[in-house]
């Protein structure tokens, strides 16, 4: 019996004094990943345990503030603190990041009266900590502090803690934030939500913050943002099959409406005509309404492009006819909405 030797990964890398070269196998570096998710997920869980009556005191400090939401930390802290404030900006609440070490050297003139604070530190000790501490404090404004050591320099100066103290990082020499950033991170989150809820935050909101992109275009965007006024495809019931394929082609959106006096009877598809011309060696004694398709889905021009989007998905069809009030306004196809980028 042969035994195959375990798949190893060479691995090298240059500090600026040391060579090092590592022989990991593939297994070893699946086992530390999940190693690392799994002390992260559990010393988020913990979090739990640690919220209090200084969380929902801090809640509502936020939220009945006059002014924003000023976040700040040093080091790793700090890149949680911007994000933090990506975060809270985007679902309601003004907020500015303040890097703790440009504070000191002149960052604190952009904190206003009614602002509050929250500032993050793992140990809550670091010298540009305990400097910028009684310095946020000198106007009086609200400190709330998100740390791992509640017996810290920052926590006794503070008005509400936050605890995020973890047991250990997930670092295998326990010196790289890691869960105590993860721990950060989602308790910023936990007061985002909040605060979302007790605004009654809804889509319609979210999408002021968010007009660009897929996901503003989905909350934005309606039908009648789409609709080309110049294309609008439309025959009469009695038009021939040859009026009725130019103007298919002129219009370049694959259909057309049928119109008798203003009102939308039916459309016709290039893929009706195929239909037609497969079935048919002459059509010259056929019409308009011998081939269109009745009562076809309609949509009005005030209708968001989303829900659009779910008619054309339900029926698996790829144009809508768009009709306000019983007046043909125009058609919306599937290819429009593809290029705004909203699937």
């Amino acid at each position: 019996m042969y035994k195959f030797a375990t798949p190893k990964v060479q691995i090298s890398f240059t500090h600026t004094n040391f060579n090092y070269s590592v022989l990991i196998s593939k297994e070893n570096i699946l086992a530390s990943a999940k190693k690392t998710i799994l002390s992260e997920s559990q010393s988020i869980a913990k979090l739990i345990d640690f919220l209090d009556e200084n969380f929902i005191d801090a809640t509502q400090n936020i939220y009945n503030s006059k002014g924003r939401l000023v976040v700040t930390g040093i080091g790793k802290s700090a890149i949680i603190a911007q994000k933090m404030v990506a975060t809270f900006n985007s679902t309601g609440t003004p907020s500015l990041f303040l890097h703790a070490s440009e504070a000191i050297h002149g960052d604190l003139g952009m904190i206003q009266n009614d602002d509050t604070i929250i500032c993050i530190s793992k140990s809550g000790n670091s010298p540009e900590i305990k400097v910028l501490v009684p310095l946020l404090k000198r106007f009086g404004n609200t400190l709330i502090a998100i740390t791992g050591n509640t017996d810290s320099f920052l926590a006794k100066g503070s008005d509400f803690v936050l605890n995020t103290t973890v047991d250990t990082e997930a670092c295998p020499n326990n010196l790289a934030p890691t869960n105590s950033t993860t721990a950060q991170l989602v308790m910023g989150d936990a007061l985002a939500v909040c605060l979302m809820e007790m605004r009654n935050f809804k889509p319609e909101d979210f999408a002021v913050y968010h007009p660009g992109g897929a996901l503003g275009k989905k909350l934005l965007l309606r039908v009648k943002d789409m609709l080309e006024h110049t294309l609008k495809p439309m025959v009469s019931p009695d038009a021939s099959i040859k009026k009725v394929i130019f103007e298919i082609s002129e219009k370049r959106l694959g259909v057309t409406a049928v119109v008798d006096q203003d009102k939308v009877i039916g459309i016709i598809t290039d893929g009706d005509i195929r239909r037609m011309l497969n079935d048919r060696d002459s059509f010259a004694d056929l019409t308009a309404k011998d081939i269109m398709t009745k009562n076809p889905k309609l949509i009005p021009s005030t209708a968001m492009v989303v829900d659009a989007l779910n008619i054309l998905e339900d029926f698996s069809i790829t144009q809508l006819v768009v009709v306000d009030n019983g007046e043909y306004k125009g058609v919306l196809h599937l290819h429009d909405i593809l290029k705004e980028g909203i699937i």
